[in-house]
């Protein structure tokens, strides 16, 4: 935790030279700053080359305990707007920004938050909104606003672009609840290690287990192992899953105790690298929905 509180002192004072020294031209663009890579996909969609956008983490890290670097200072230095997931996603994001005067806002506005069933966090808002299309056509209209209020000038090509995205993403949207209605009544079940998949569950009609609600809450304990071997087993669900950042050395476990196979390796908190199966979050999310029904149906990817 010291070492934490040291670099957020150290990217405080970086924003807040940011905030007193911006020797950039009238002409340039504005810096806008996401705390993940799939939020800053979202808003380079809507920004164009208008403004220039970065995220915080990079490709395959994890979210929720991530630890800003020496290296955030240099993003930081100079940003104009910081976007922030919220539902209480980026738990560091506060110390991150405390003392600074970047603008920032909340993508998750006017989401109906799913509250998380057990563990530390029970009764809380499930952070990962967007893996519902639905609800990331929400946070397209955030990010609208934000980018608007930053660069009037350029409002209007904000506008136009979140409407194409907004298309894109309605397609996107039917696809994943046509591909996942073709599952047969008895494998509609969606076992995974994180607890992330609550909002694409409701959407595409999808019982959900996993072995643990939030990443970096108790992972992997007997209790939940047990607890997921169950379900599997009384429900009959031939395949179960794990994240890309997680360990999936649990799931394998409930794997091997109920002759489940292991589905595939399905993306939440991070995009891959460009030459990597979900470089962006359209990708991702058909990625996903392809992967899901892959599993469940005896395909393979």
């Amino acid at each position: 935790m010291s070492r934490l509180k040291g670099i957020a002192g150290l990217v405080v004072a970086a924003l807040l030279v940011a905030g007193c020294s911006d020797a950039r031209g009238a002409g340039e663009r504005k810096r806008v700053l996401t705390t993940f890579t799939v939020l800053a996909d979202m808003t380079r969609a809507v920004a164009g080359n208008a403004v220039e956008v970065e995220s915080i983490t990079k490709p395959g890290a994890e979210i929720h305990e991530y630890e800003p670097t020496p290296s955030d200072l240099k993003k930081g230095a100079g940003v104009d707007l910081v976007l922030e997931n919220g539902l209480g996603l980026e738990r560091w994001f506060d110390r991150f920004m405390r003392g600074g005067n970047a603008k920032r806002a909340t993508l998750s506005t006017g989401v109906e938050p799913i509250p998380i069933r057990s563990g530390q966090y029970e009764g809380k808002a499930n952070p990962h909104a967007w893996m519902s299309p639905a609800n990331a056509r929400i946070y397209v209209r955030n990010i609208v606003t934000a980018l608007s209020e930053l660069d009037p000038a350029n409002a209007g090509v904000f506008k136009t672009n979140a409407e194409r995205y907004d298309a894109q993403l309605a397609e996107i949207d039917t696809f994943l609840r046509s591909e996942l209605g073709k599952l047969p009544p008895n494998h509609r079940a969606l076992v995974t290690c994180e607890g992330a998949f609550s909002y694409l569950a409701r959407d595409a009609g999808l019982r959900e287990a996993y072995l643990w609600p939030v990443n970096s809450d108790e992972e992997g304990t007997p209790q939940q192992i047990a607890a997921t071997v169950t379900f599997v087993r009384e429900n009959s669900v031939p395949a179960v899953f794990c994240e890309s950042t997680v360990n999936d050395k649990a799931q394998q476990q409930v794997a091997r105790e109920t002759g489940a196979k292991m589905g595939g390796t399905l993306y939440v908190d991070s995009l891959s690298e460009e030459g990597g199966p979900v470089p962006t979050y359209l990708k991702l999310l058909r990625y996903d929905a392809e992967t899901v029904v892959a599993g469940l149906t005896g395909g393979a990817r």
